[in-house]
C-alpha cells in the first residue's frame, strides 16, 4: 500500500518567524524532520508542504522534495490535504514540521494499523504522562480510549479525573496522524464542530461527526519538544548538542 508522508511547514509563524528554517546544529529544522521521516520503513515518499518559496529552496538544497501550497490554509491538515490530492497514494501521514526529533518508528506505528485493520479513519499516538505537572497543562493534550484502542475523547483538561488515585493513568496525545487519503480529503472539507472550537482541537471534529480514531500507545522514545517559540528553539538546540552523536 503506497504511503505518502507530508510535512506541513508554514513560514510565517507569529511567535517564531521563519520557523521551518531556524538553525539547529547547523541544519534548518525542516531538514531534521525530513531526514528523520525518511527513516520510516513504511513511507514510500516524503514531501514538505509549504507556503513560501524560501522553504522550497531550502528543502531542495538538502536533496528533499517540496510542494508549494496555498497561503490561505488555516491548518496544517488543510495543507497536507492539498498535497495529498495531487498524488496517487491511498494512505497519507501528517508529520508535524516543528518536531525536529520525531522518531521514524512512530510513523510506522500509525501506518501499520491502516494496512491490517478496517474501519480506521485516523490513526495517531499517545504515551503515558509521567510528570504530574503536565496534568494541568492545557498545552499537553490528553486522550482516553475504549478497550479496543479507539479514542473516546481528547481534551486539554485532565481526563480521566482521578477520583481514586490508585491505578490512575493519564495519556498525552502525540500529534502525528495517518489517514486513508480519501477520508483526509473529506475531513478537510468538513465544517468545524462545537467541541473542536471549544477545545481548539481539530481531531474532535472527527469524533463529533462519528468517525473512528485509533490511538496507539507508542513503544518508541518520545521527545516532547515542539518548537513554537524562541525559548523552545533554545531548548531544542541544547538537546541536540547534548545528543548530537545520535543525530
Amino acid at each position: 500500500m503506497n504511503t505518502l508522508g507530508v510535512i506541513p511547514a508554514r513560514y510565517h509563524s507569529t511567535r517564531l518567524p521563519g520557523k521551518p528554517l531556524v538553525d539547529i546544529g547547523g541544519r534548518p529544522m525542516i531538514q531534521h524532520v525530513y531526514e528523520n521521516a525518511l527513516g520510516s520503513s513504511l513511507l514510500d515518499e516524503v514531501i514538505v508542504a509549504t507556503d513560501d518559496k524560501r522553504v522550497v529552496d531550502a528543502v531542495r538544497r538538502f536533496g528533499g522534495k517540496a510542494e508549494m501550497t496555498s497561503k490561505d490554509h488555516s491548518t496544517g491538515t488543510d495543507r497536507v490535504a492539498e498535497v495529498a490530492g495531487k498524488f496517487d497514494a491511498p494512505v497519507v501521514v501528517n508529520i508535524q514540521g516543528d518536531e525536529p526529533f520525531i522518531c521514524a518508528g512512530m510513523i510506522d506505528e500509525i501506518v501499520h494499523p491502516l494496512r491490517v485493520e478496517e474501519g480506521i479513519h485516523i490513526c495517531t499516538l499517545m504515551h503515558e504522562i509521567k510528570d504530574a505537572d503536565d496534568y494541568d497543562n492545557p498545552n499537553v493534550v490528553k486522550v482516553v480510549t475504549d478497550e479496543k484502542g479507539f479514542a473516546l475523547y481528547f481534551s486539554r483538561s485532565l481526563i480521566p479525573y482521578p477520583r481514586r488515585r490508585e491505578d490512575h493513568h493519564a495519556y498525552e496525545h502525540i500529534g502525528i496522524y495517518a489517514y486513508p487519503t480519501e477520508f483526509l480529503l473529506q475531513f478537510a472539507r468538513m465544517r468545524q464542530t462545537p467541541l473542536e472550537k471549544t477545545e481548539s482541537l481539530e481531531q474532535l471534529r472527527a469524533l463529533e461527526t462519528g468517525y473512528r480514531i485509533k490511538v496507539i500507545l507508542t513503544r518508541q522514545k518520545y521527545i516532547p519538544l515542539s518548537v513554537d517559540t524562541p525559548q523552545d528553539l533554545e531548548r531544542a538546540r541544547t538537546y541536540y548538542e547534548r545528543n548530537r552523536k545520535q543525530h
